[in-house]
């Protein structure tokens, strides 16, 4: 295999939401802590040089507030999707989406929820750099970044092919 075949799928869970009273899950918003930390995360990825060529995030509110604070990061505009499927996906759910992406595209970004996102990692990562897989098995909490390289086209990418090559939960300063 070539380095020309490798991709990136950069899995964001969305920043910690807000839990305000008579709102519906799908339409929560972000919380202060969120605010801050999505921006952080977009830092990190800008000066990891892991800049999507695309996202396909949950429709979900606090995902959409999530995507735009890390945009407006990388300075540059990214094509963005906003598929019904990731709200309240599985593993295997987020999987058939990721399989669905275009050849072309080299670093995909995932933006959704927990259980799914925390599962789908785990589910694809065979082999770790560091303790990144350990560190993901304990938690996935708001805000958390995992990267992993993919061999070959998204449509064949099966279960253990991807190798996890960095955990890390930016996190904001507080005012």
């Amino acid at each position: 295999m070539t380095s020309g075949t490798l991709r990136r799928l950069v899995v964001l869970r969305h920043a910690k939401s807000a839990w305000p009273p008579d709102v519906a899950d799908f339409e929560r918003p972000l919380a202060p802590r969120g605010c801050r930390d999505a921006p952080a995360a977009g830092r990190r990825l800008r000066e990891a040089d892991c800049v999507p060529d695309l996202v396909v995030c949950s429709p979900a509110r606090r995902t959409r507030q999530t995507w735009d604070l890390v945009a407006a990061e990388f300075g540059a505009g990214t094509a963005v999707i906003h598929e019904e499927r990731v709200y309240r996906a599985s593993a295997g759910e987020l999987l058939d989406v990721v399989r669905e992406i275009p050849a072309h595209v080299r670093t995909l970004m995932l933006i959704g929820h927990n259980p799914g996102v925390q599962e789908l990692v785990l589910l694809l990562a065979s082999e770790t750099d560091g303790y990144a897989l350990e560190q993901t098995r304990t938690k996935f909490p708001t805000s958390a970044i995992a990267v992993l390289r993919v061999p070959g086209p998204w449509s064949s990418l099966e279960p253990g092919a991807a190798r996890l090559t960095d955990m890390v939960v930016p996190r904001g300063a507080n005012p």
